[in-house]
């Protein structure tokens, strides 16, 4: 059953005793004098259906304490003992000194109870509320949009440790598969512990140790075809452990091998690939970490964490947690997916802002002509045509860097200087000779190429340039006409900085996300945001009068 919080306070209750010890307008000190009304009981119920069984710890104390974990980065067992040893948390949380705290593994049991409810995000709610409330957003017609890597919480495997855990995974997981392991799989003993003893740097043994593996997961996958058999009689939950193992197994068997030289593969003779797969998952203790390039130079492991940031308050009104790559998760995609996902875009009123601001520039103004839109504004990761198209279709403005436009052959020409007819569907070249667009939307100039006599700066193929033309081609031509603009620039430069410290406020000390999966993770970076946003409104000025929310700071 749910717990409840005494109504009166204890003779040694911390806030009571040295509460005037907590700075003034820090967390502490505002969760101490509010945390009833920020997380009041109720909101809570649904969590403990049933009003029988022993008291569970007190809503407010574990809403304060995952707010105040999540903002300073604690793991269970770091945040419990805070409770235990510290007297600001013990403040905010508003128990007596002598309090000996909680079990670590009470903050598991919340959080799970949280993921399997129908609100998981209720605590990044009930700050968005309080946001809501002050009315600090109303009439922002501009959003920035940014992601950062997050580093993942396990370690990269390579290919021979994947198939190794990922054979013992379905000997764990699968009814009766522990069993058939030895049976089926005799290339290598997976009761062994460590890895396999081999001269690692003979390239025979390397290619002999990999056949094997993949041939015994090759031969426990077509016994598992059968698997609905092997699962009747199984709760929802272990069905979708063994599933997600046989998965694993297929994934690990085929995303990193390729025949060896001079094979096809049916002779059973496999090397590890000479090249990278797409979305390559590096970890079967964690199937969603992936591989990041979040610059051509920067590569790391991890997770990226996607964010909607208001720049004049740097307020995080949407956010997301996603795998490192894939075109689903790129920063575009999720971008204008979060800007959706942002309750607070809303069109500019008249009564939202005075008529006379003479401090007010006039391109600092809301541009009511752009409806419910907002100006977004984003680096050259976000400028897609296909971003781009679906902003305009939303009716918001492209704030963006545009997307680099680079040459086929150094210093010659690049897409911009071949002219695109829609209506006719041709493409124009340099040298004045135009193509027709294929059902590819690609123009091929084939033999037009042979003499002209500026290919040296077109292109080096030998059959001549070949031209793909995007979809919005045009949008993202008028798009980078009008980035040139010095009002442009000066308006990214002037409002894009605040994202910049948003991001650096959510990774500093975080930049390791606590635990496995995008699910669990996400629901962190949620909580991150909310007391990130809750610290950002205190130094606005966050306080209660006449029992509303109000900012000093308007």
């Amino acid at each position: 059953m749910q717990g409840a919080a005494g109504a009166q306070r204890d003779l040694l209750d911390v806030e009571s005793v040295a509460g005037h010890l907590l700075p003034a307008g820090s967390v502490f000190a505002f969760l101490a004098e509010h945390r009833m009304r920020l997380f009041p009981a109720e909101m809570f119920e649904d969590l403990f259906p049933c009003g029988l069984g022993r008291p569970s710890l007190p809503p407010d104390v574990v809403a304060v304490v995952m707010v105040l974990q999540s903002l300073h980065g604690l793991s269970d067992r770091e945040a419990a003992e805070a409770v235990r040893f510290d007297l600001r948390w013990k403040a905010a949380v508003g128990l007596p000194v002598t309090a000996a705290g909680f079990h670590p593994t009470a903050l598991t049991v919340w959080r799970r109870r949280l993921a399997d409810s129908q609100r998981p995000d209720r605590i990044f709610e009930a700050v968005r509320e309080v946001v809501a409330a002050t009315g600090v957003l109303r009439g922002k017609s501009r959003r920035a949009l940014d992601s950062t890597i997050l580093d993942d919480a396990v370690a990269r495997q390579d290919t021979v440790t994947q198939l190794i855990a990922a054979v013992r995974r379905v000997g764990r997981d699968v009814p009766g598969a522990a069993a058939l392991v030895p049976v089926v799989c005799t290339g290598y003993d997976y009761a062994r512990a460590g890895k396999p003893d081999i001269a690692w740097d003979d390239q025979g043994a390397r290619e002999e140790l990999v056949s094997a593996l993949v041939n015994d997961a090759v031969a426990l996958l077509a016994r598992l075809q059968d698997i609905d058999t092997l699962l009747e009689g199984l709760d929802e939950r272990a069905r979708d452990t063994a599933v997600q193992a046989v998965a694993l197994l297929a994934l690990v068997a085929g995303q990193d091998v390729e025949p060896a030289e001079g094979s096809d593969g049916t002779d059973g003779r496999w090397r590890i690939a000479r090249k990278t797969a797409p979305d390559r998952m590096i970890s079967t203790v964690d199937p969603d970490a992936r591989h990041a390039h979040k610059t051509r130079h920067r590569r790391q492991d991890g997770f990226k964490a996607h964010v909607v940031v208001e720049p004049d308050t740097g307020l995080i009104t949407a956010t997301e947690l996603t795998r490192a790559s894939g075109p689903d998760n790129s920063d575009a995609t999720v971008g204008v997916r979060l800007l959706e996902a942002d309750p607070d875009i809303t069109r500019p009123q008249p009564e939202d802002r005075p008529d006379e601001r003479p401090d007010e520039r006039p391109d600092e103004r809301p541009d009511e002509s752009r409806g419910s839109g907002v100006q977004v504004l984003a680096d050259s990761a976000y400028g897609s045509g296909d971003a781009l198209a679906e902003l305009q279709a939303k009716g918001h403005e492209a704030i963006i860097k545009p997307w680099p436009v680079r040459p086929a052959v150094a210093g010659g020409f690049t897409a911009e200087d071949f002219t695109v007819d829609e209506t006719t569907r041709t493409v124009t070249c340099p040298a004045g000779v135009a193509r027709p667009m294929g059902k590819d939307r690609t123009a091929r100039f084939g033999t037009a190429c042979t003499g002209c006599p500026l290919r040296s700066r077109c292109t080096t193929s030998k059959t001549g340039r070949d031209l793909k033309v995007h979809p919005h081609d045009a949008l993202q031509r008028a798009h980078r006409a009008r980035a040139a603009d010095p009002g442009f620039q000066a308006l990214y430069r002037r409002h894009r900085p605040m994202v910049e410290r948003s991001i650096a406020w959510l990774t500093r000390g975080n930049r390791r996300v606590p635990y496995r999966g995008v699910t669990k993770n996400d629901a962190w970076l949620r909580r991150r945001v909310a007391a990130l946003n809750l610290r950002r409104l205190l130094v606005l000025g966050l306080h209660r009068l006449d029992d509303q929310w109000i900012l000093a700071q308007p």
